[in-house]
């Protein structure tokens, strides 16, 4: 069974007050790390940011806002169109705000990643194997 589910989504990407632009959103979910989904946002082969979100959350807001902290999620409706409205917040600005970045997704397509990764670890099954991570952390790993 393959324990590793990817797929390449392309998104729109706000930051600021510019407008909306295409970037590629690439994620990841490995079931050695059960509870987290990698996402890595690029535009013309370079990596704009890298975000680990828990996979639950990601689910869960398709459905309904989530979030309260740097990374704010909810599902938006443009008509036909359902997308997933990720708010990210990020390191602080030298005039004391912080940089905050918008991407509008394509809800289906993160529902049907999502739904790959429940065939590899379904939700409620996942595990983590406390012993090996603290073998690993004393070992200075």
């Amino acid at each position: 069974m393959n324990s590793f589910v990817h797929k390449t989504l392309v998104v729109q990407l706000q930051a600021g007050d510019t407008d909306r632009f295409s970037v590629l959103a690439h994620l990841s979910y490995d079931a050695a790390d059960p509870f987290a989904v990698t996402v890595v946002f690029s535009h013309d082969g370079r990596v704009l940011a890298r975000w680990q979100l828990d996979r639950e959350m990601l689910g869960e807001a398709l459905r309904r806002p989530v979030g309260v902290g740097d990374v704010r999620m909810r599902p938006e409706s443009r008509g036909m169109w359902q997308e997933l409205r990720m708010e990210f917040l990020g390191d602080a600005r030298a005039d004391g705000g912080r940089h905050h970045a918008v991407v509008f997704a394509w809800a289906p397509g993160f529902a049907a990643f999502l739904r790959e990764t429940y065939e590899v670890v379904q939700p409620g099954r996942e595990e983590v194997h406390v012993d090996d991570f603290l073998a690993g952390v004393l070992a200075g790993g």
